[in-house]
């Protein structure tokens, strides 16, 4: 007869569950991830869990990818394209420790990227998930501060005072003025907030070969766009959309052109520009050949095998 002793009776102590979250929160984080995929653009609600950080740093991101992660993920963390940030420093600090993953800084190679603001520069892959940050997921709020006034808005594909909004624009000033989180339409149905990104990535999302997914923690909403989905800016068909006019910058460290770059003020009064996109700077900097990217050399948008000159202002 063997004798055991308590001890080995109960379960190894664990701080903390895999990957921090609990299986409830895991579980029904994926199922609305689920039905966020099966309706493109639409804004699933979810019970947004505390987190060792404050709400506004990223929170609805790190729970989806805390939800998705696994011992064999590969996870590359930016902030505004940048991997060694303090907030992308430390979110990526937080999930290899919590769920024991492989990190990365080479777009390519990652499973699972979080980003605070950009997509990268090298066109990502069917086997890629990009989760991206959000601060706001709701674009009417401009046009109409109650939500249930804009989810009725949204469940009856009214977004005519977001097209006044543009027409007003174009009227006073002759161009569209918004920048990031420039109002798009997800599969012909619902118009999204596609994260503060900059116009120079919204046309990334256009059947995208990876999943997108986007969270916000404080509004407790994700939403996603599907591989393969049709994803259009808001645009008049007499006054296309227009990226960030870049055309003349050029990277200081590395002579790069027709990248999106952060102007940077110089002691002398003027300005220089670097590559927004540390990973890919990275790689041209050490030599390694980057992968394909969705602006070409010469500034033309280039994915899939669809070729299109991004319209600039002239």
């Amino acid at each position: 007869m063997s004798h055991s002793t308590l001890a080995a009776l109960a379960t190894p102590r664990a701080d903390y569950s895999y990957a921090f979250l609990d299986a409830f929160a895991r579980r029904e984080l994926r199922r609305r991830t689920l039905k966020a995929i099966a309706i493109p653009g639409y804004q699933v609600p979810y019970a947004s869990r505390e987190l060792p950080i404050a709400r506004g740093w990223g929170t609805g991101g790190l729970q989806v990818s805390l939800a998705l992660v696994g011992p064999q993920s590969v996870v590359k963390v930016i902030d505004q394209g940048a991997d060694d940030s303090v907030n992308a420093a430390n979110l990526r600090r937080f999930i290899t420790r919590m769920s024991g993953a492989a990190t990365t800084t080479d777009a390519l190679q990652a499973t699972i990227l979080q980003s605070r603001h950009r997509i990268p520069e090298e066109i990502l892959r069917e086997y890629q998930t990009l989760v991206l940050q959000v601060p706001d997921p709701e674009p009417l709020r401009a046009v109409q501060s109650d939500s249930s006034r804009a989810h009725q808005m949204h469940a009856d594909a009214d977004y005519g005072q977001m097209w006044l909004v543009l027409y007003e624009q174009l009227v006073r000033y002759r161009q569209y003025l918004q920048g990031a989180s420039y109002p798009s339409l997800v599969n012909g149905r619902y118009v999204i907030s596609p994260s503060p990104i900059p116009r120079w990535d919204t046309p990334k999302l256009h059947q995208a070969a990876h999943l997108t997914l986007l969270a916000a923690g404080r509004e407790k909403r994700l939403y996603a766009v599907p591989p393969y989905t049709d994803v259009y800016p808001l645009e008049f068909t007499d006054v296309p959309f227009q990226v960030e006019d870049q055309r003349d910058w050029r990277c200081r460290h590395t002579g790069v052109q027709h990248k999106f770059m952060n102007e940077l003020p110089l002691a002398d009064g003027s300005a220089g520009y670097e590559l927004s996109d540390s990973g890919y700077q990275q790689k041209i900097t050490a030599g390694t050949a980057p992968g394909a990217t969705y602006y070409d050399d010469q500034g033309n948008f280039y994915h899939d095998g669809y070729l299109k000159p991004p319209v600039r202002p002239e």
